[in-house]
C-alpha cells in the first residue's frame, strides 16, 4: 500500500515498543523515513455481514436522505403516490407498496414466502439462507401495519418503470431492493488486520476483502458522512479494502506525514440525522416526522445550509422562552414519556383522564407564571447604529410576527420600517438586548440597496421594495401607507428575485368600470381588476362549455382553499355545479352528453371520456385535434 496519507486514510494506527509511552506521535521523520517497511504479519478472519430488516418509515427517509437526496416531505409524498396506486398497463391500477407510515418490521407469510421465490429464481439457490428471516419488533412498534415491502412479486422495477416518473421508480426501486435483500443470504468478507515493521516502530492497518456479496449484490449501503447517520452493524472501519499483502513483502513508503487527530464536534442534523435522533428519543411517531421537520422550518426556527439545519435567531428566542418558561414540556424526556403514556392508553393500562390532569395541573401552573414572567419581545426595542431615512431618528430592533425588522423610534409619529437582509451591518448600541444584535445583524440601509429587479410603482411611480410577509417575502411600494401597492415575488433562471408589474388590458371590468390586468399570484397568472383592493372582482377562466346543470352559467375554472385546482359554474352560489375533471366542449356521440372530460395517462395518452354515470365512451383527444 502506499505511505502517508494512503495509508491515513486505510485506518493505520501507532503501535508502540515495549517502555515507550501508549500512543506517541512519530515525529522524528528522519529516524522512520531510512527504515525498511516490511510486513511483519498479516492475520484474517472470516465475518458475515447480515442484512437489514425491510424499511420502517424512519429508515426509509433516512435511506431515501443518503442515497436519494430526498427531502423527508419528498419522501412521504412519493410513497404516499406509490401506496395509492398507479396505472401499471393491462393490469390497472395497483398500489405498489404497502401503507408507508409504520414502525413495525413484521411481513406476511405470504410476502415471505414470495420474496424468496424470486430471489431462487433471479439469484440462485445459494442467494437464500435456510430458513426464512423473522426481524425483531420494537416493544413500541404498533403491530397494525407491516413493514414498508411491494405489495407483489409481480410488478418488478423494469416492469412498472415505463409508468413512473423518475423519483417514483428511484424510491419504488429502494423500497424493492430493501425487501428482497432482507431475505439474501449474508455478505462474507475477510477481515485482515496487517502490521508493518518500520525500525522503533509498527504500523496497523484493518481492512476486509469481499468473498461473497449476498445481499449486497442489490442493496447498496453508501457511506454515510455523519456517524448518527449509519445504520446498525454499518460503522465498522473494518469495511476499508486492503490490497493483497503477503509477509515478508517489502513496501517502499512514499511519504510520512506526522498528524495528531483532535476529537470534532457532531456535525448538524441534517433530516436523515434528525429522524434517526427523534426515533431513538422516543419522540414522535411515522406519522409526524415529516410534519415536525416541516413544522420548524415552516415557522423559520431553522434554515437549510448544504442539507444541514442551523436554527436562526428566531429559533434560538423561542427555544430560550420555551425552556425558561415551559422547561418540562420542550425536555427530550418528557415528550418520550408523553408518548409512552400515549400508548398505555390505548392499550388500556392507563386511564386518559388521570394522565390528562395530571398534564393539566403542572401547565396551568407553568402557564399563569409565564403570563406574569415571560419576556415580552415584541414590546422589546433594542438601539442599533441606524438612523431613519425619513425623520431621521434612530433606528430600533424589533421582533414582529414574521421575524426581526428595523423599526423607527419615532413611531407613532414615523410609521418607517425596514426589513432584515444582507446589505449593511449594524450593531445594537446598548450593550444587550436580542442575540441578533449582539451577533451583529444585517439589514437593508435602504430600499434602493435592495438587489431586486422590478419596474416603479405602476401606480405612483417610487421604488419597490422587498418585504417579508405570511407566505413570504413580496414587493412592497416605498411610499406605504400612503400607497399599499405589492406585488409578489418570483424567482428568475439565475435564480434571483424579480416582480414585473401588472399588466393592463384594453377590457373593463364589469363591476367598477376600471380596466382589468394580469397579475401575478399565489398559483401564476390571474386575471382581476386593476383597482383592488377596493374591487375585488376575478375574472374566472373560461373554459366554453355551458353549465349542464342551469342554463345561464358558463364552467369556469376555480381553486379550493388549499389551491386545487377544480370546475364549477360561474353562476354560483344560484348554481352548485362542481367537477375536478377538466370538460371540453364537445357532445358525446354516444349517449349526446353536452360535454366531454379530459383524462391524461402514460399509457393511453390524451383522451377524451364521458362524464355521464352510463356511458363509457373513450375517444383519442389527438385524433380528435387532427
Amino acid at each position: 500500500p502506499e505511505a502517508s496519507e494512503v495509508l491515513d486514510e486505510l485506518g493505520y494506527k501507532l503501535l508502540t515498543k515495549p517502555g515507550e509511552e501508549e500512543g506517541t506521535l512519530v515525529t522524528d521523520a528522519e529516524a522512520v523515513e531510512p527504515a525498511t517497511f516490511r510486513v511483519a504479519s498479516i492475520q484474517a478472519r472470516e465475518k458475515k455481514k447480515n442484512p437489514f430488516p425491510p424499511f420502517i418509515t424512519s429508515k426509509l427517509q433516512q435511506d431515501a436522505s443518503r442515497q436519494l437526496g430526498f427531502t423527508v416531505k419528498k419522501t412521504m409524498r412519493v410513497a404516499q403516490g406509490l401506496y395509492e396506486g398507479r396505472e401499471i398497463g393491462d393490469a390497472g391500477t395497483v398500489g405498489l407498496i404497502t401503507y408507508m407510515r409504520t414502525d413495525s418490521t413484521r411481513v406476511a407469510d405470504e410476502a415471505i414466502a414470495a420474496a424468496r421465490d424470486f430471489i431462487g429464481a433471479t439469484y440462485g439457490k445459494e442467494a437464500l439462507p435456510a430458513t426464512a428471516r423473522i426481524y425483531k419488533v420494537s416493544k413500541q412498534a404498533q403491530e397494525a401495519h407491516e413493514a414498508i415491502r411491494p405489495t407483489s412479486m409481480d410488478f418488478t422495477p423494469e416492469r412498472v418503470k415505463p409508468h413512473l416518473g423518475r423519483d417514483e421508480f428511484r424510491l419504488y426501486t429502494l423500497i424493492w431492493n430493501r425487501f428482497i435483500a432482507s431475505q439474501m443470504e449474508a455478505a462474507l468478507f475477510d477481515v485482515t488486520r496487517v502490521d508493518i515493521d518500520a525500525g522503533r516502530y509498527t504500523f496497523r492497518a484493518n481492512g476486509s476483502v469481499l468473498k461473497s456479496p449476498g445481499w449486497l449484490a442489490i442493496y447498496h449501503v453508501g457511506k454515510a458522512e455523519d456517524p448518527r447517520d449509519r445504520e446498525e452493524d454499518d460503522n465498522d472501519s473494518e469495511d476499508r479494502r486492503l490490497p493483497k499483502l503477503s509477509e515478508g513483502e517489502v513496501l517502499k513508503p512514499e511519504e510520512l506525514l506526522p498528524k495528531q487527530h483532535f476529537t470534532q464536534p457532531p456535525p448538524r442534523f441534517s433530516e436523515a440525522t434528525l429522524v434517526k435522533e427523534l426515533e431513538e428519543n422516543g419522540i414522535g411517531r411515522p406519522s409526524t416526522y415529516a410534519t415536525i421537520l416541516s413544522t420548524i422550518m415552516d415557522r423559520d426556527y431553522v434554515v437549510k445550509d448544504n442539507r444541514r439545519f442551523s436554527p436562526t435567531e428566531l429559533g434560538f428566542l423561542v427555544n430560550d422562552l420555551m425552556v425558561a418558561s415551559f422547561g418540562d414540556i420542550v425536555d427530550v424526556g418528557y415528550t418520550a414519556r408523553m408518548e409512552e403514556e400515549l400508548d398505555q392508553i390505548e392499550e388500556g393500562d392507563l386511564d386518559w383522564i388521570d394522565a390528562l390532569r395530571e398534564f393539566q395541573d403542572k401547565f396551568t401552573k407553568d402557564l399563569e407564571r409565564a403570563k406574569v414572567e415571560m419576556r415580552d419581545v415584541k414590546r422589546e426595542a433594542i438601539p442599533t447604529d441606524q438612523t431613519c431615512d425619513k425623520c431621521g431618528k434612530p433606528m430600533v430592533l424589533k421582533w414582529g410576527r414574521f421575524g426581526q425588522f428595523l423599526a423607527c423610534s419615532g413611531y407613532p409619529d414615523c410609521k418607517n420600517t425596514r426589513d432584515l437582509a444582507a446589505d449593511v451591518e449594524i450593531e445594537a448600541t446598548n450593550g444587550k438586548g436580542a442575540r441578533a444584535a449582539a451577533k451583529t445583524a444585517k439589514v437593508n440601509a435602504a430600499p434602493s440597496q435592495v438587489e431586486i429587479e422590478a419596474d416603479p410603482c405602476e401606480k405612483c411611480g417610487e421604488a419597490m421594495v422587498l418585504r417579508r410577509g405570511r407566505y413570504g417575502p413580496f414587493l412592497a411600494c416605498s411610499s406605504y401607507p400612503d400607497c399599499k401597492n405589492t406585488r409578489k415575488v418570483t424567482l428568475n433562471k439565475d435564480g434571483k428575485a424579480e416582480a414585473k408589474a401588472d399588466r393592463l388590458l384594453d377590457e373593463e371590468c364589469p363591476k367598477c368600470g376600471s380596466k382589468l390586468a394580469v397579475k401575478q399570484g399565489r398559483y401564476g397568472e390571474f386575471t382581476a381588476c386593476s383597482s383592488y383592493p377596493k374591487c375585488r372582482f376575478v375574472k374566472m377562466k373560461e373554459t366554453g362549455v355551458n353549465c349542464p346543470e342551469c342554463a345561464d352559467g358558463q364552467v369556469v375554472e376555480r381553486r379550493s382553499k388549499r389551491g386545487k385546482l377544480f370546475y364549477g359554474c360561474s353562476a354560483f352560489p344560484d348554481c352548485s355545479f362542481v367537477t375536478w375533471k377538466k370538460p371540453v366542449d364537445k357532445e358525446c356521440p354516444e349517449c349526446g352528453a353536452s360535454y366531454l372530460v379530459e383524462r391524461m395517462t402514460k399509457k393511453a395518452g390524451h383522451q377524451f371520456l364521458c362524464d355521464s354515470e352510463n356511458c363509457n365512451h373513450v375517444e383519442s383527444a389527438e385524433a380528435t385535434e387532427g
